[in-house]
């Protein structure tokens, strides 16, 4: 499976047992989401290679405890510590209303509150503090935060995102 076609779940930070078992710190709000699952992708230097997981628990609520098939030595758990693993994006759990993945809303329009089209939405920058929206306004990028409040509505059939942003915020880029 190519990477492009997954999401990065999070990294394995630690061993929890000379057995062969992991701890791995995921990048959700809500790692009890992925409690039940059968295998993952880690990311190593050949691609990404399916594990099979034996079992997995949450351990101190905020990391996922993995005890994968084929890995039973302190020595094995340790060739995986950061490593970074990744699921297949249909396993993402489906958001409602407003929230979004930065990945689907690729190609969305952006509009303002006065309907007027800003751009199309090339990406989100998260590399920084704060993660922005990347617009394409006609071959001028346009950086927006990405901020609850400046998100109106999120209509996904019409691939449009309306925003509500503060006075004078697009003059910065014309």
């Amino acid at each position: 499976m190519l990477k492009e076609e997954c999401f990065f779940l999070g990294t394995i930070v630690g061993k929890y047992s000379f057995k062969g078992e992991v701890l791995a710190k995921l990048d959700s709000d809500s790692p009890n989401t992925y409690l039940n699952m059968d295998s993952l992708l880690v990311e190593t230097p050949q691609g990404l290679v399916p594990y099979f997981i034996d079992r997995s628990q949450l351990h101190k609520s905020s990391l996922l405890r993995l005890k994968f098939e084929g890995v039973d030595s302190e020595s094995e758990a340790m060739a995986l510590l950061k490593k970074n693993l990744f699921l297949p994006l249909n396993m993402l759990p489906p958001l409602k209303g407003n929230q979004f993945y930065y990945h689907e809303i690729t190609g969305f329009t952006a509009i303002d509150q006065f309907d007027n089209e800003i751009g199309s939405i090339k990406n989100v920058n998260d590399s920084g503090p704060q993660p922005l929206f990347v617009i394409d306004a006609e071959g001028t990028e346009i950086l927006i935060p990405v901020h609850d409040d400046f998100i109106k509505q999120l209509d996904r059939g019409a691939k449009k995102m309306h925003l509500d942003l503060p006075e004078g915020l697009l003059d910065i880029f014309k």
